[in-house]
């Protein structure tokens, strides 16, 4: 068998691949966060005193937050998606935004009452709860993600993953927003921080090796 022969059998069954639409994949992940607020608001999980916690500044601060941050980690992971786009410029971005956000927001001294108020402020047991309630609100938007990216073609897959669980704890966290009853900016400093660090970690451990091409 001479070689063209044979690259002529190699090629024999395949077939075009169609173009790649960062505008559908977008479109994809929109309607997937879109439901899942909708669902969740609508079995009744919004904690029961809204309207007054709508009035607070902090519930606004954590809420366009975690928005902003999951809309922001998506545009990042979706562009990456494309073998010839990086998303290391977007994931520098992204977290002078976690930054500046938990600045804006932390305008209380931690330790103004001493270490007894910080741990009564910080309160580990609702907020391992919390962690836990937020990452389980990330599974949908890191799976959506995760399957976009594996139709993808990264180059850089494990920065690609970090934006996927930017992207999709951020989600998570803006979800649980509706639900969490407290609006401490030092609770929701740490406790959210913890809740999307590790399931941003999870997303960069576990999807460069089930999304590899």
């Amino acid at each position: 068998m001479t070689n063209n022969e044979f690259y002529d059998r190699l090629v024999s069954d395949l077939k075009p691949v169609g173009r790649r639409s960062a505008l559908a994949d977008g479109l994809i992940i929109a309607m997937l966060f879109a439901l899942e607020l909708a669902i969740f608001l609508a079995v009744g999980m919004a904690r029961s005193d809204m309207p007054v916690a709508m009035e607070m500044p902090s519930f606004w601060w954590k809420l366009c937050s975690c928005g902003i941050i999951a809309i922001c980690g998506a545009m990042v992971a979706i562009a990456s998606f494309n073998p010839v786009a990086s998303p290391l410029r977007g994931l520098r971005w992204l977290l002078v935004m976690v930054f500046v956000c938990i600045g804006a927001g932390w305008f209380v001294d931690a330790a103004q009452n001493g270490a007894g108020a910080l741990i009564a402020r910080l309160d580990w047991q609702d907020g391992l709860q919390c962690v836990y309630k937020m990452m389980l609100l990330s599974v949908p938007p890191v799976v959506a993600l995760g399957w976009l990216m594996r139709r993808g073609a990264p180059t850089y897959p494990g920065a690609t993953a970090l934006a996927v669980g930017v992207a999709a704890a951020a989600w998570g966290a803006f979800v649980f927003v509706f639900a969490c009853p407290s609006d401490d900016p030092l609770y929701i400093a740490v406790w959210y921080l913890v809740g999307c660090g590790l399931l941003t970690l999870v997303a960069r451990v576990l999807l460069p090796a089930l999304t590899r091409w």
